[in-house]
């Protein structure tokens, strides 16, 4: 294998050795025999290569020329060429984030000295995780892109399979299994037919691509179910509520703010080789993501699983980003630059911004979860006492999700707000206008989730008494949380930074003019934005101080709530989660599939009674796994063929040949 490299250092080769050091850092820890010192050494490997390959990544971003470099090894199908331009480093940017957060995290959440039987496994495979995904962005031909998804998944499969004796992390990895290389399936199918069209695996210059309505047709759905099922959109989501929920919290993190969006880019990396679109797609892509954004949010609303609910948020938080991504193809097939802009603008900045709130409350959901035990949202309360600075850091991320100021998370849909209530939009293609209340419907949805997210888990008293005696993290988790909180809270009050960040991207992506950009993207109020969070974070604190100053100084007083005149209230007569969303999951209850089963309450004088509520998958739950059961059911009497007796083997070959004569008889 020979690699072609140049003298001089430059951004790509810096990102390129990022990328091959995070891809080994798990190796030392397989040479060490005693645990812990591997685990040190990889989180340094990492955290260093990490810092490295985010110093290239904003040198992209900012106009150094970006370097193609060749990969000549020994296959038969040729060299491989790999190479960054402003649309990967945008994407590799939050993700050598993410793998400095969790990798630090995942040092006291999966400690070496307690979790010696999957701590060189965990270490190892998130190595690989991060540096195949990484691998995938910086690709420039679609044998190395497929190899490297393939090491993607293979490597997050492993990772969720780390408690491999629980049955649901079992259902959960065989799901996600299937869903993984059914997408692979259709990946190949587009690559192939790729390489039939233009001789050669490289990818084509962007835009150059012209080919039959037919072709194009086969070519687009192959990319849209490849890509589309490893960004989650529906109803190719299956796997992701089970594989986020069951998966170490740091990988869930990795999974949802990092994994998800390379799904998406494949998605942008491989519309931007065709000349032109066909006017369908563009529709279809935001038809998907309304959906997406709808559903995903109405899941997250009725789950009582901590982590199924950040999941099935992930799922909102796509559609979201594929609303943008439908807007700006619209608006490039009807020559509409300025829906492009606003379009992509909002969805370049949401993909941002979801890679730092998401792996945020993951993170902390996995310090919930190290203090309590359980992931049930309806048995915690109270923990704002045992979990002093956790609580802040889980508050930032829910109100960045909800899109709620001084916050981050709603810089990106502003955009697409602009783009839907624009005059010209409104006038030659009014089902734009659609997607404002499309986003406020969602972003009402976002809001009841998360207060009874938050309420159910940090306020009141402990539901269960058995969860009032946990603690709080220890420092090395919560540096990551600190820090990914602290962006959010600059990425408010500095939204035109973030704009700055994808302007690169999206000028390359929707070949528009700087000047043009500048025009458009300028009529955004992003620096009204800026400062009223800015001057909303500073009352905030404000307040907390004057706050302090007075608690510290008035004298304490104890005593009980009113009770509505029950003699002896427990913490059990609180609000859970679970009745606090009854109303809403009851209208969307045709979406989420939530039951309830009562058993033991009969007669004058009842005994104890049990109720338990259960919200189904409908798509996988009520949809797949049944029609999987009729196939095999219908396909049950073929095994009876395979009994064991040669000899009727042999007649079933003499059969097949005897049929292919006749039928091939002229």
């Amino acid at each position: 294998m020979v690699f072609v490299w140049n003298i001089d250092v430059d951004p790509v080769s810096s990102l390129l050795w990022a990328i091959a050091l995070i891809g080994l850092s798990g190796l030392p820890g397989l040479l060490l025999k005693r645990p812990g010192p591997g685990q040190i050494l990889s989180v340094c490997i990492t955290a260093c290569a990490a810092l490295w390959g985010m110093a290239g990544a904003l040198q992209i971003l900012g106009g150094a020329p970006a370097t193609r470099y060749l990969l000549d090894w020994p296959l038969p199908f040729g060299p491989s060429e790999l190479s960054v331009d402003p649309l990967s480093a945008l994407f590799l940017l939050p993700l050598l984030l993410a793998a400095l957060c969790c990798s630090l995290y995942g040092l006291a959440y999966l400690p070496a000295a307690g979790q010696p039987a999957v701590e060189k496994r965990v270490t190892l495979f998130s190595g690989l995780l991060l540096a195949s995904m990484a691998l995938v962005l910086v690709s420039r031909d679609g044998l190395l892109l497929l190899i490297a998804w393939e090491v993607m998944a293979l490597s997050s499969w492993l990772l969720l399979m780390t408690d491999q004796q629980n049955l649901q992390v079992q259902r959960a990895g065989t799901v996600y299994l299937l869903a993984t290389h059914t997408g692979s399936m259709a990946l190949y199918v587009f690559f192939v037919l790729l390489k039939g069209e233009t001789g050669s695996f490289a990818f084509p210059a962007a835009h150059s691509l012209a080919l039959g309505g037919t072709m194009t047709l086969v070519m687009l759905v192959a990319a849209l179910i490849g890509f589309g099922a490893k960004a989650g959109i529906m109803p190719l989501h299956i796997w992701l509520p089970g594989a986020h929920a069951n998966a170490p919290s740091h990988v869930s993190a990795l999974m949802s703010g990092i994994m998800l969006k390379v799904g998406i880019y494949g998605i942008i990396r491989a519309v931007s080789f065709f000349q032109q679109l066909p006017v369908w797609f563009g529709w279809l892509v935001l038809l998907l993501g309304a959906v997406s954004a709808i559903t995903g949010i109405a899941l997250a609303s009725a789950q009582r699983d901590l982590k199924r609910l950040l999941a099935c948020s992930s799922i909102e938080n796509i559609g979201i980003i594929c609303i943008g991504l439908g807007m700006a193809l619209v608006g490039i097939q009807s020559g509409d630059r300025v829906l492009a802009i606003l379009g992509l603008a909002g969805a370049f900045i949401h993909i941002i911004n979801h890679a730092l709130f998401k792996p945020l409350l993951f993170l902390g959901s996995g310090a919930i979860i190290h203090a309590t035990g359980t992931r049930q949202i309806d048995r915690m309360g109270g923990l704002s006492r045992i979990l002093p600075r956790t609580a802040p850091l889980f508050l930032v991320g829910s109100l960045a999700i909800c899109g709620l100021p001084p916050l981050n998370g709603f810089v990106g849909e502003l955009f697409l707000y602009f783009g839907a209530f624009s005059d010209g939009m409104l006038a030659d293609l009014p089902v734009i206008g659609f997607v404002a209340p499309i986003l406020a419907l969602v972003g009402g949805l976002a809001v009841i989730t998360f207060v009874k997210l938050y309420g159910a888990v940090f306020l009141g008293g402990p539901r269960d008494p058995e969860l009032a005696h946990g603690h709080e993290s220890p420092l090395a988790m919560l540096l990551p949380m600190g820090l990914l909180a602290g962006i959010c809270l600059l990425a408010g009050i500095g939204a035109p930074l973030l704009l700055q960040l994808v302007a690169p991207a999206v000028i390359q992506y929707a070949g528009v003019s700087p000047l043009l950009f500048s025009q458009v993207a300028g009529a955004v109020p992003l620096q009204q934005l800026a400062l009223l969070n800015g001057l909303l974070l500073a009352v905030i604190l404000l307040v907390w101080l004057i706050w302090r100053f007075l608690v510290q100084r008035a004298p304490v007083a104890v005593s009980s709530t009113w009770g509505c005149g029950y003699l002896a209230p427990t913490p059990r007569m609180q609000y859970t989660g679970s009745a606090f969303s009854e109303l809403i999951t009851g209208l969307i209850s045709g979406l989420v599939g939530s039951q309830g089963r009562l058993s033991g309450l009969s007669g004058a004088f009842p005994a104890s009674a049990r109720f338990v509520s259960i919200t189904t998958e409908r798509i996988l739950d009520q949809m797949i796994i049944p029609s999987l059961q009729g196939a095999d059911w219908c396909l049950a009497w073929l095994r009876r063929m395979q009994h064991g007796h040669l000899h009727l083997y042999i007649l079933y070959v003499f059969a097949t040949l005897f049929v292919l004569m006749v039928w091939s008889q002229p």
